[in-house]
């Protein structure tokens, strides 16, 4: 079965073009979303995608960018509609990868893919291993520093005249604008773990 994709972004545009278009290339059923390619929710395209979903099956669109918002987004549906046997079919650019040529085009998107996520591995190592040269570790920066470490702990041992605590730990990680946990945790690093309350 051909199930026809259409979108148009901007008031405009009508989507009679469209439809036209989907329904002389042979397409049974035709849904069209009316919003920006950037928004993440398409009720139409979820519906044809739904509809689209037994091998053999064809998702018949006008042009590439009808369908995806980014490369990212259509790397996405491609793989989606291979592994349910669903060919794509792009009337525009003559993409129908029910054909040896049609098939390149998802070799090729999946190509691409593996090449951008080894470039973002390859620059997060490269800044991981220039901040090492600088001395600087992964990880989050200590939400205190050893100053206000010594200061929670002198507020922490400091004792009335009944000999009782002055400070709660609740009332020390208001001071410092920090969760409690992260005094228990810095208390813990100074000296026996405190009692929790």
């Amino acid at each position: 079965m051909r199930i026809g994709y259409g979108r148009v972004s901007t008031r405009d545009q009508h989507p009679e073009a469209q439809a036209d278009a989907l329904t002389s290339a042979g397409c049974e059923q035709v849904f069209i979303d009316t919003a920006s390619g950037k928004l993440a929710r398409r009720p139409e395209l979820d519906k044809a995608l739904l509809s689209a979903n037994r091998p053999g099956d064809q998702l018949v669109v006008t042009k590439l960018d009808r369908l995806g918002r980014s490369l990212e987004h259509l790397i996405e549906l491609s793989g989606r509609l291979q592994a349910r046997g669903v060919d794509l079919v792009v009337l525009d650019q003559g993409i129908d990868t029910s054909t040896a040529v049609g098939r390149m085009f998802f070799q090729i998107l999946g190509a691409i893919a593996e090449f951008e996520h080894a470039l973002m591995s390859e620059r997060t190592m490269d800044g991981l291993a220039a901040a090492r040269a600088r001395g600087r570790t992964g990880g989050q920066r200590p939400k205190l520093g050893p100053r206000q470490v010594r200061l929670a702990q002198a507020m922490y041992d400091e004792l009335g005249e009944d000999g009782k605590r002055l400070y709660t730990v609740a009332q020390i990680a208001a001071e410092f604008g920090v969760t409690r946990p992260t005094i228990y945790r810095h208390l813990a690093k100074t000296s026996a773990p405190p009692p929790r309350r």
